[in-house]
């Protein structure tokens, strides 16, 4: 008998992200009223694109890469997610994002869909011009799908301004004009907004705030443990340093670094230079093992990197009195009853690391204005959005006596949800 290979985007057992995210939309079922007839809505995505990304290497031979764009749910506005290029993306994972984007963006009732796109490649194995090459004929293949109304990509795992900058002109000299709002996280020169880069760390810095007022826990000299120094972990790790917490341990690709003292996270960007292999070379703090990060003596831990981060088999070990998702899934639903016994606030990624979508939505806005805000604007705004989003959500966990996730959860999909059955189905 010949036994069928199945391309490698195909996930038939739900075993990864995807299922993951299918059991969160399980125990939210129970809380959901009349509007749990629509709940199969959210377990089907609307359109998944996989398409073949061929590109002629610099020294002549032709590589052909697999890219994927999923659209999740479009009932309340166009598509709005990431581009990650990583050598582990799978259809699986890619559909999870774009359901965690749809959760995301109605937590914080912004006025978009859930969308999600990466390419399974290794960037780093990449010349600067093959990897132009890669971003141009993904775009391009995706075209039919992205536009400022439709799907608006933006940066994720291993992309950036200059990555957002192809995008943007490859999708306009395919339009005949330029469309600076198809893509968010652009170079400010471009039509980006002020405070993009560090909008994502600066938001899991607001949620955690609040957080800790309402815990009855100071800021002040609180001692957070950073998983992933990318981006989002970095500025994380600025910002909560500046306002006076203590950063004793941060870990990335290279290793893991520890000082309970604390490490000044400015110090270690300026050594780094740009190269995260020499994180362990770093003199003013120690290397322990990786496995010894999630025991790390800590009020704060910050998971900044990938899904599946946290798990029933670590989640034990941790801590922390405050888990703030900086990463999309990063902890499993079995980690998490753990957590919750132990105590452990979870902070849900949806929430957490809303701040980096919020910004990519004022930069929508201004694109579409042609009037653009100061950075001051940009963090006045961020911080009304999440404060309010996370007050409501507060009050809804003691309302229903269910944890931050699940009340997350209740108000997203019941947004998207009444959206979809006022829509109606159309014939």
């Amino acid at each position: 008998m010949t036994t069928l290979s199945l391309p490698s985007y195909i996930d038939p057992a739900h075993t990864g992200p995807w299922g993951m995210f299918l059991e969160q939309l399980d125990r939210v079922a129970p809380h959901l009223g009349p509007l749990a007839e629509w709940l199969d809505t959210l377990r089907h995505p609307k359109r998944c694109l996989v398409v073949d990304v061929p590109v002629r290497m610099d020294d002549g031979r032709i590589r052909h890469f697999e890219g994927f764009r999923v659209q999740h749910n479009l009932s309340r506005g166009p598509g709005k997610g990431g581009v990650r290029f990583h050598p582990d993306v799978t259809l699986s994972e890619v559909m999870a994002l774009s359901a965690w984007m749809t959760v995301k963006n109605a937590a914080v009732n912004l006025p978009f869909g859930g969308a999600k796109g990466g390419v399974r490649v290794d960037p780093k194995t990449l010349s600067t011009p093959e990897l132009e090459r890669l971003t141009r004929r993904y775009t391009s293949e995706i075209g039919t799908l992205i536009g400022p109304d439709r799907d608006i990509p933006a940066p994720d795992v291993n992309t950036n301004e200059q990555i957002m900058a192809w995008m943007m002109d490859t999708y306009s000299i395919n339009q005949g004009s330029t469309q600076t709002g198809v893509v968010t996280g652009k170079p400010v020169s471009m039509g980006g907004s002020l405070g993009r880069r560090d909008a994502t760390g600066r938001g899991c810095f607001v949620v955690a705030r609040e957080a800790l007022k309402r815990l009855g826990r100071p800021l002040t000299g609180a001692r957070v443990a950073i998983q992933g120094f990318g981006n989002v972990g970095n500025a994380a790790a600025r910002i909560f340093h500046d306002a006076g917490a203590k950063i004793v341990a941060i870990q990335d690709v290279a290793g893991t670094l520890h000082h309970p003292g604390g490490i000044d996270p400015h110090a270690l960007l300026r050594f780094l230079d740009g190269d995260p292999r020499r994180l362990t070379a770093y003199p003013e703090a120690g290397v322990i093992d990786n496995a010894d990060f999630w025991s790390t003596d800590c009020e704060i831990l910050l998971p900044a990197a990938l899904e599946h981060q946290i798990t029933a088999d670590n989640a034990p070990r941790i801590r922390a009195k405050l888990i703030v998702e900086g990463a999309n899934g990063p902890t499993t639903p079995q980690a998490e009853d753990i957590l919750d016994a132990a105590g452990c606030t979870v902070l849900p990624d949806v929430l957490a690391n809303a701040g980096g979508v919020t910004v990519s939505y004022f930069e929508w806005v201004q694109n579409a204005s042609s009037f653009f805000w100061t950075e001051k604007d940009i963090h006045d705004r961020l911080d009304r959005i999440l404060s309010e989003a996370f007050q409501a959500i507060w009050e809804l966990a003691a309302a229903r006596r269910v944890n931050l996730r699940t009340a997350t959860y209740i108000m997203a999909c019941s947004r998207v949800l009444q959206a979809r059955a006022q829509r109606g189905l159309y014939p």
